[in-house]
This record gives structure tokens, C-alpha cells and sequence, in this order.
């Protein structure tokens, strides 16, 4: 876990595995009724949206959870209807997707960093209602998160992704930019709201600032706003071995030398 929490590790963990039991009853439900989940996980830089997707997608089988987190778009797909890109990783039957960001990139880091127009945003604001209308009549089930974090928090992470090698990968010019406009995000993001937030596809906000806790708060509200997804396991007939357990032959090639656990161990101080 990144950060400071409440919980430790221990905790965490242990408050995470009813949840998981819940989590892999639910995409068993999903894969077996032919539902079509849509997921989207939206908020500041920072605040934990990797970790919260990797939570869920890492305890789903991934041929049936898939994780979208769209590059900058090409050229061409700058002439295209804004929705288009995003359509063809909609989930289909069985399937759930998870949207690391979404179409609500026009309304939060295209607004505030000037690469779309105010027209361009508001037609954004107006059409996507009547998008996410069109999902949800077709049958698909579509929640939208907003994770949230305060700029105290903010910058703490973002020294953390400064000074940790193995974060610097998350760090970009455009993150550098953000930290100057917390505010200007905070009215893009009430914009959106008031706009987006409608009785058919609603938002839900979740404080991020202790982000174990966030998550625990995420997946629990996610499980709550499904049916009752138990199922029951289907009979597996499974009989014993013919034969004694096998072990591995090797003829052509060898397996490596185990990892050296005695040379890597740490030195006691």
C-alpha cells in the first residue's frame, strides 16, 4: 500500500476477502446471465484510480474483465465523433470492462488544460446524457466513480512518484501543470456533475484521501448496487488419479537453478 492509512496492511487485507468472495460471485452472475458491465473511474491525478481497477481486475478471470486506459487520441481520431473511440471497448455479453478515465476527459483535463474549445465542452456536456441513455436502455449496467483526494494529499503522492524509481513512470508534464490548477478542476469537475449526474446513470464520490479505505468503500458500494449475484457453483465431477502423482521429466532442456533465498536474504542489524 502506498501512502498513509488507517489500516495496515494486515487490515486491509483481511477486510478485503469477504468482498473478494462478493466480487467473484458478482462477475460469475455477469459471465453466466449475459449482463454487460461498464465501470468508469475518474478523478484527480493521484488519487488512486490505478489501484482501485488493479484491486478488481487482479481477482477476475482477465479474458472476462478487461481494463481500458485510452492513450492521447491520433490524429484521426481527433476528426471522429468524440464518443467513437470509446465505443469499441464497450463490454459485450458477460464481459466487464473498467474504464481508467473515460469520455470525461473532455469535461476535466481537455477543459482546464485548454485542448478543447468551451463550445466543444458544453456540446460534450449536452450529449452525453443522451449517450449514456442509449447505454443504459440497451441493457448495459454503467457506474461512474469520481475518486477524490485534497491537494495536501495530492502533493504528497506526487513526491512520492518524484522519489520512487519505480513510480517516476506515472509522472508527466501534464501532472507537473495540474498542481497549479486544483481549483480550475474542482469547477470543471461541479460542471460536469451538474450536468452528468442524472437518475439513470448517476455519479458516486468517493474520498480517496486514505486510499485503502477508498477502495474497501468503492467495492462495497459497487457489490450493493447489483442484484443478488449468488449463483450456484455447478457440479465438477473430479476423480482421483489413475496413477500416482507424476513428477516433471526433463530431457532437452533443464529449469533454472532456484532463486537463492540464503544470498538475497537481508542482513539482521
Amino acid at each position: 500500500m502506498s501512502g498513509t492509512s488507517e489500516l495496515t496492511e494486515e487490515e486491509y487485507l483481511r477486510l478485503l476477502e469477504p468482498l473478494a468472495h462478493e466480487l467473484s460471485a458478482m462477475a460469475r452472475w455477469v459471465s453466466e446471465t449475459n449482463q454487460r458491465m461498464l465501470v468508469v473511474f475518474e478523478g484527480r491525478d493521484t488519487a488512486g484510480k490505478g489501484g482501485s481497477i488493479d484491486m478488481i481486475a487482479r481477482l477476475l478471470n482477465p479474458r472476462q474483465c478487461r481494463v481500458v486506459a485510452l492513450p492521447s487520441p491520433s490524429e484521426r481520431e481527433r476528426t471522429q465523433w468524440y464518443f467513437q473511440r470509446y465505443i469499441a471497448h464497450l463490454p459485450a455479453a458477460g464481459e466487464i470492462v473498467l474504464f481508467d478515465r473515460s469520455w470525461y476527459n473532455r469535461a476535466g483535463v481537455e477543459r482546464v488544460m485548454g485542448f478543447a474549445t468551451a463550445e466543444e465542452v458544453q456540446d460534450f456536456l449536452n450529449a452525453t446524457p443522451q449517450f449514456e441513455r442509449h447505454l443504459i436502455d440497451d441493457g448495459m449496467l454503467l457506474f461512474k466513480y469520481w475518486l477524490c483526494c485534497d491537494q495536501e494529499v495530492q502533493e504528497r503522492r506526487f513526491e512520492n512518484r518524484l522519489n520512487n524509481p519505480m513510480k517516476r513512470w506515472k509522472l508527466s508534464p501534464i501532472d507537473m501543470k495540474a498542481r497549479e490548477h486544483y481549483n480550475d478542476y474542482t469547477e470543471a469537475r461541479e460542471l460536469m456533475l451538474s450536468a452528468t449526474d442524472t437518475d439513470f446513470a448517476p455519479w458516486t464520490l468517493v474520498d480517496f484521501n486514505d486510499q485503502p479505505r477508498g477502495r474497501l468503500t468503492l467495492l462495497r458500494d459497487l457489490l450493493d448496487r447489483v442484484p443478488d449475484t449468488e449463483l450456484p457453483l455447478a457440479e465438477i465431477p473430479w476423480p482421483p488419479l489413475s496413477q500416482p502423482p507424476l513428477k516433471e521429466r526433463y530431457n532437452v532442456l533443464q529449469p533454472l537453478p532456484p532463486y537463492s533465498i540464503s544470498e538475497h536474504k537481508p542482513e539482521q542489524s
